[in-house]
């Protein structure tokens, strides 16, 4: 039987039960399962964050290889790009609900195992990498499922307000984690640090548990003729193609910074785990001063617009770091860069959502996801292999031309939608 046509005026009902609310900023937060899920997803973010320094300062460590030190963003990366479709196709074949959970229990044993591994001594550049890629693995199947399942816990006049949130929360983390994280470190070491985000998991893990969906209508398809479906609408809709390809492009860039990092404040700085993390908190902290205002700017600049203010930002930002050499110089592009970010990532996001239409916004939302994921991916080994040819501040002033160059060339060959143009959603 061949895969039944997506609506393009579906409706969600309020998760409520009640009359859709006033739309505002915070609205969304008027549901209890939103805010639920937000609050215990604020804490496994932060403790996905302490993971994430942990492990890419333990690295530093274990290597004096930029690329390898690079290949610890792609291994968290890399899985997205690889097995994000399939996991779409998940998200859109069962109970996404349950989809969560299962990534997020496996993500707790990964986390675990590497908390004890790591304190018992036995971590090496390898066995570090492989750890990442399987957290990562369980990131690629959980992502789709959980940005799908947004329409099943707000109205979907909320639907902007509730990805602007979800940004605020993930960017709280990464202004919280960081610190924390250096702090962590720096007082008990790399597998405390580990131990403290397998813990994180379980507060998601028994909201999942306690929240009761309505049940979707699923007509599910075998694997990958659904993930067929997925790309040819992908491919066959104008608008998701260009968007699809200036994400690809602008998380190719956007590498540069995140993969980079790390050794930028261990060598070229002389910092230390702490101040690591402080860098990585005041991007956090530029993310949540800005996600409230990337609605209004992108109504008053439309899309084209705030991703070019936000490109704009960035190759301020990695000029800056490319020419500093002390930690209290580079804090103020952390937060620039922190501001430019939530900007560019998250209406794109937006953008995709809008035009996707419900029957497949798993497989639209991880497609999005695999190429903008898999340009970063392919950016960290790419911005870590220049760097130890050309050195760190080539390799970041060749991020900024080609950041530059990529924009200005995609305006022409791939323009973004303009206002209005293919939105399936209201």
């Amino acid at each position: 039987m061949a895969e039944a046509e997506p609506s393009l005026t579906s409706e969600v009902l309020d998760p409520s039960g009640h009359p859709p609310a006033e739309v505002g900023t915070f609205s969304p937060f008027r549901y209890p399962v939103f805010r639920a899920i937000w609050i215990a997803n604020l804490f496994s973010n932060i403790g996905a964050t302490i993971q994430s320094i942990a492990a890419a300062w333990m690295m530093t460590e274990l290597t004096t290889s930029h690329q390898l030190v690079g290949l610890v963003q792609s291994s968290a990366t890399v899985p997205i790009m690889l097995f994000g479709v399939f996991a779409g196709a998940i998200a859109d074949n069962f109970d996404r609900r349950r989809v969560m959970l299962a990534a997020q229990i496996g993500m707790l044993l990964v986390s675990s195992a590497l908390a004890a591994m790591t304190y018992a001594g036995l971590i090496n550049p390898i066995l570090l990498l492989s750890f990442t890629l399987t957290v990562g693995i369980g990131t690629a199947l959980n992502s789709p499922a959980w940005q799908a399942s947004v329409r099943q816990q707000v109205d979907q006049r909320q639907l902007p307000q509730a990805i602007a949130l979800n940004s605020v929360s993930f960017n709280i983390a990464r202004s919280i984690g960081p610190a924390l994280g250096g702090l962590l470190i720096s007082m008990w070491g790399v597998s405390f640090a580990f131990l403290i985000n397998a813990v994180s998991y379980i507060g998601l893990i028994g909201v999942l548990l306690w929240w009761k969906p309505e049940a979707r209508a699923i007509e599910r398809r075998a694997i990958l003729p659904a993930v067929g479906v997925g790309i040819r609408y992908c491919a066959g809709s104008s608008p998701l193609r260009r968007i699809l390809v200036r994400g690809l492009s602008l998380g190719f860039s956007l590498a540069a910074y995140q993969a980079l990092l790390p050794t930028i404040v261990s060598d070229q700085l002389s910092g230390n785990e702490f101040q690591f993390g402080l860098m990585l908190g005041l991007f956090g902290v530029g993310s949540i001063l800005a996600a409230p205002f990337v609605g209004p700017i992108r109504r008053k600049l439309h899309l084209e617009g705030i991703l070019a203010l936000g490109s704009l930002m960035f190759v301020f930002v990695l000029s800056l770091l490319a020419e500093v050499h002390v930690v209290w110089y580079a804090l103020p592009a952390a937060f620039i860069g922190g501001m430019a970010w939530v900007m560019i990532l998250t209406s794109i996001n937006t953008a995709v959502q809008l035009r996707s239409p419900d029957a497949i916004l798993g497989r639209c939302l991880s497609i999005y996801q695999a190429v903008t994921f898999g340009g970063m991916a392919l950016g960290s080994w790419t911005w870590g292999a220049i760097a130890d040819w050309r050195g760190l501040p080539f390799a970041l002033h060749a991020g900024s031309v080609f950041l530059i160059a990529s924009f200005l060339l995609l305006r022409i060959v791939a323009p973004l939608p303009k206002p209005g143009e293919g939105i399936v959603q209201d």
